[in-house]
């Protein structure tokens, strides 16, 4: 309600400037088609880069300072910390990197983010910028309807950069025919009250527009057209950098714990990086003095000393708090905890993830690992065992002889309890998580789903196995008592392979193995209607037995299918032992 109020008075506000005021219309005009500008530029790297900013980001983070820098680099190219931002935390949230790491490629970004004011410094003022967009527009309206997706993306880049530079000449001409009937520099207020009046703009700005690359674009062109003076300019680049934690916790508030720590973190750097520049702004503006001096920039060029400035006091806060970041996460991790979690929900998916396919890939896979971490409980259960005992090197065959007591578990309640929800909630990620992929992606996500359904299909076999197991394990027939503790060794030794699989992925033994057991299985399954009919025959067992064993044996065999084609996909990745299975399932997914 508070916001829809707020967002009523703004607009209100806004209509009442554009009626009174012509040259406020061009602003304002400006200000959104650069906003719209900076919004085509996101989707067009998202497009043009395909999963490579992802891949990028994976492969360059794994120490702190490649973090940052990988973070500056990002952003400065895509000209998105919302969009890096959300990479981080679908990373985080997937487990492709830790707290620290993410929290570096906020720090970076923070820097990267400066690159704007540097863009609009240094080309938005100096040339006839509108007349440079036109060109963009029209080659970048050109390639968007492109069928290749890759000229798609670099059409749409430069629709963005287009509307960009459009939206900067536009706020350009607006100040410049402002100043004629009203001058805003007349309203500078000198001293410490007059930074924080302008600190206090920066951020109210920021927080109304949602975007401090916007408000850098604002206050660079109104400092250029003279409507504000240096020192005010400074202070509101400060309050814009302010600015942006109100937009991160907002952003936060409804996200899960990844996304708030990373917000906290956002918030506990921005706001200490605001201290410093406040506390030393007059120290801060001689040191721009001095470097601009030094690399040619004119004395009266203050639209370049303020991008200076910008970077200068972002960078300075990464080099104070960064050697703090190990600690933070101490504090962050502890303070920042899932309450009330259900045993159903998803521990590494959610809507962000699932919009970042590197990540959503890796979520997903981590995902169906746990749903079958659930379901192993009730699968050794289900059979009279103990995990402990299934994992252990002793002799199968001795720990299902020794393992005859009924363990107390209700199959059916705990698939509903602890497997259902989960089930379901991987695939509706699934499916959302399938829009945002290219080909390879989907088939990757279409056999985390036939993983999952083998998992429950196999629990399932295990409830209907589990009926005749009790009835049959303690029975006064040694034959038929026999024949349950075979399917019970055999499940157990499968269980057991299983998980020597998952201790050594992608390992040829480990694959070979599993095609060794499958063998094995099928053999199995040929010759118990034989073997049993000659037990018939010879009366060691009577046809309710005989009929309960068929049964159980096929139980037996699709729970060994199921748990083996699960074992494939989740553990073996070798391409060449797996791209022909790959293909065909693909061919008969889509046809």
């Amino acid at each position: 309600m508070f916001k829809q109020l707020m967002m009523f008075i703004l607009l209100s506000l806004l209509g009442y400037a554009m009626i009174v005021s012509d040259d406020f219309k061009v602003i304002g005009a400006g200000v959104a088609i650069f906003m719209v500008g900076m919004f085509f530029m996101e989707e067009g790297f998202k497009l043009f880069a395909g999963g490579m900013l992802e891949s990028f980001l994976e492969k360059t983070t794994d120490t702190l300072s490649k973090a940052i820098l990988s973070g500056f680099f990002v952003t400065s190219v895509v000209q998105s910390s919302s969009l890096v931002t959300v990479i981080a935390i679908s990373f985080l949230s997937a487990g492709l990197i830790g707290l620290g790491q993410a929290i570096g490629i906020i720090f970076g970004s923070n820097i990267g983010t400066t690159t704007t004011a540097w863009i609009v410094a240094l080309f938005g003022l100096k040339i006839k910028i509108a007349y440079l967009a036109m060109p963009m527009l029209v080659f970048g309206v050109t390639l968007r309807f492109n069928k290749h997706t890759v000229a798609r993306g670099v059409g749409t880049v430069l629709l963005g950069l287009g509307f960009v530079f459009l939206g900067i000449g536009y706020m350009k001409e607006g100040f410049d025919t402002l100043k004629e009937g009203l001058d805003l520099a007349a309203f500078y207020v000198p001293g410490m009250w007059g930074i924080v009046i302008y600190i206090l703009l920066g951020a109210v700005a920021t927080i109304v527009i949602q975007s401090s690359s916007a408000t850098m674009a604002i206050i660079i062109t109104a400092l250029a057209s003279g409507q504000i003076v240096y020192l005010n300019a400074l202070a509101l680049a400060i309050g814009a950098n302010i600015g942006t934690t109100v937009t991160a916790v907002m952003g936060a508030m409804t996200s899960n714990e990844n996304g708030k720590r990373l917000a906290a973190a956002h918030v506990i750097f921005n706001v200490i990086t605001a201290l410093i520049a406040v506390i030393f702004i007059y120290q801060f503006a001689d040191l721009v003095d001095t470097v601009a001096k030094m690399v040619g920039v004119a004395e009266d060029n203050y639209t370049m000393k303020l991008a200076m400035f910008h970077t200068l006091f972002n960078l300075i806060g990464v080099l104070v708090v960064s050697p703090f970041t190990a600690k933070m996460v101490v504090v962050l991790q502890r303070y920042f905890v899932p309450k009330n979690i259900s045993l159903i929900r998803p521990k590494y998916l959610d809507d962000t993830v699932v919009a970042v396919p590197e990540a959503a890939l890796a979520a997903m896979g981590k995902e169906t690992q746990r749903l079958y971490d659930k379901a192993i409980k009730a699968l050794t259960h289900g059979l009279l065992l103990h995990r402990h005992d299934v994992w252990s090197d002793r002799v199968m065959s001795e720990i299902v002889e020794q393992s005859r007591q009924r363990i107390p578990i209700d199959v059916d309640h705990y698939y509903r309890r602890h497997i259902k929800g989960l089930y379901g909630e991987i695939i509706k990620y699934s499916t959302m998580a399938q829009i945002h992929m290219d080909t390879r992606g989907q088939h990757r996500i279409y056999q985390y789903k036939l993983a999952s359904r083998d998992i429950v299909e196999a629990l399932k076999h295990v409830k209907e196995l589990n009926k005749n197991i009790l009835r049959y394990i303690r029975s006064d027939n040694p034959y038929i008592r026999r024949e349950y503790n075979s399917i019970r060794e055999k499940m157990g030794s499968l269980l057991r392979e299983v998980e020597r699989v998952r201790q050594k992925p992608n390992d040829i033994l480990a694959a070979t193995q599993i095609e060794i057991i499958r063998v094995e299985m099928q053999k199995m399954d040929i010759l118990t209607n034989d073997h049993i009919d000659e037990m018939v025959r010879k009366d060691k067992i009577d046809t309710e037995m005989a009929t309960s064993l068929i049964n159980d044996s096929s139980y037996a065999y699709a729970i060994s299918e199921n748990l083996l084609e699960m074992a494939t996909i989740l553990w073996i990745e070798d391409p060449q032992i797996r791209g022909i299975e790959l293909e065909e399932e693909t061919e008969h997914e889509y046809s």
